[in-house]
């Protein structure tokens, strides 16, 4: 047998045995290159979660596994600690060091809801539930344009047993009560069973809400059951809703920017070339050959909002023109020097604003 096809042939199969004993790869089951931030980790991770749910797969005889491998790379690769000790020595090296909790449910974990029910049925309460929290969450246009995560700390009363007993699930009940022979009444009453007494006790959570790219005002992300709690039932849900502050420069329409620029008059005459930070703090390159009047307005399309359906779609930047005016004097030379070169006639039209007249 050749010798070189025998050393490749070892050589293939110690590549393999050493990617089996290293484990799975996170990074490939995630869709994220090794040097992704923790931002792009959670970003991933948000949306495969959606798209691997067991619900929302049941013709796949592998969805759990894959959904169950998607929560173990989250697990690591979320975790400073634990990813530094994956890329030194592989899933192996973790597992041997009581590193890894088995995986974890995405719908369990701090993200919330994701705004759909996998069932395919609207979701129905039997028990009594708690008032739902619905809090506003203030963003910037900056936080808007790029995606980011917000964490929050909420102190929720959570029950926790106490001595002794308590009324519960009382209901309303027909008991038939006899008056003597052959008489008999309807009435009803108030029945209560009896369970174990519970006390209310605050405990600090910290929630981390995702801004994603492109959403708008109103838009809301929901935690189950971090609402107010019920004694004898469920918590309420705590709904988060976007609210944009007021920005310096920009003002969104849709998925428009708008914005106003002042130049000189000296430059709405000759023509300029200037550029603008944009919310993720690239440059936007503005300028004109021609001349500007004030009010004059460009388009940079592309350059707007992404969309929130499709990141890869972006609204288009409007640009409005001030010009600003000397204010010095001019002497009589200047002054007949631009009326040489405006060329300009002086017989002024007067109008009260008004068109048509």
């Amino acid at each position: 047998m050749n010798a070189n096809f025998v050393y490749v042939f070892i050589l293939l199969n110690l590549t393999s045995l050493t990617l089996v004993l290293a484990g799975r790869d996170f990074y490939r089951i995630l869709g994220v290159s090794k040097s992704a931030s923790l931002h792009e980790i959670k970003k991933a991770y948000r949306r495969l979660a959606k798209e691997l749910h067991p619900d929302k797969n049941q013709d796949d005889p592998d969805a759990s596994q894959k959904f169950q491998d998607l929560g173990a790379a989250y697990e690591v690769l979320s975790d400073d600690e634990k990813r530094q000790k994956y890329d030194r020595c592989g899933e192996d090296c973790l597992q041997k060091e009581g590193m890894m909790d088995g995986g974890m449910d995405p719908f369990a974990s701090f993200f919330g809801d994701f705004g759909f029910n996998f069932g395919g049925s609207e979701q129905r309460h039997e028990t009594p539930k708690g008032a739902d929290l619905i809090m506003d969450v203030f963003v910037t246009l900056e936080d808007l344009y790029t995606g980011t995560f917000i964490e929050i700390t909420r102190n929720k009363p959570v029950m926790k047993a106490a001595k002794g007993t308590r009324k519960c699930n009382c209901r309303q009940e027909m008991i038939t009560k006899s008056l003597g022979p052959g008489r008999f009444q309807m009435i009803q009453q108030t029945v209560c069973d009896e369970c174990p007494n519970v006390k209310l006790v605050n405990e600090e959570r910290v929630l981390e809400m995702e801004v994603e790219q492109g959403m708008v005002d109103g838009q809301e992300t929901k935690f189950t059951a971090e609402g107010e709690p019920h004694i004898d039932g469920d918590p309420g849900d705590l709904i988060l809703k976007i609210k944009t502050q007021p920005h310096a420069v920009f003002e969104r329409k849709g998925d428009d920017l708008y914005t106003n620029i002042t130049i000189t008059l000296q430059d709405a005459l000759t023509g300029f070339s200037l550029e603008i930070p944009h919310l993720d703090g690239h440059m936007v390159s503005v300028s004109r050959d021609k001349i500007t009047w004030p009010g004059a307005r460009i388009r940079k399309k592309g350059e707007g909002m992404p969309n929130y359906d499709n990141n890869n779609l972006h609204g288009t930047l409007y640009i409005t023109f001030d010009v600003e005016f000397p204010k010095q004097e001019l002497t009589q030379e200047d002054k007949e020097a631009i009326k040489r070169i405006l060329n300009q006639s002086s017989n002024n039209k007067i109008y009260n604003g008004l068109r048509g007249y």
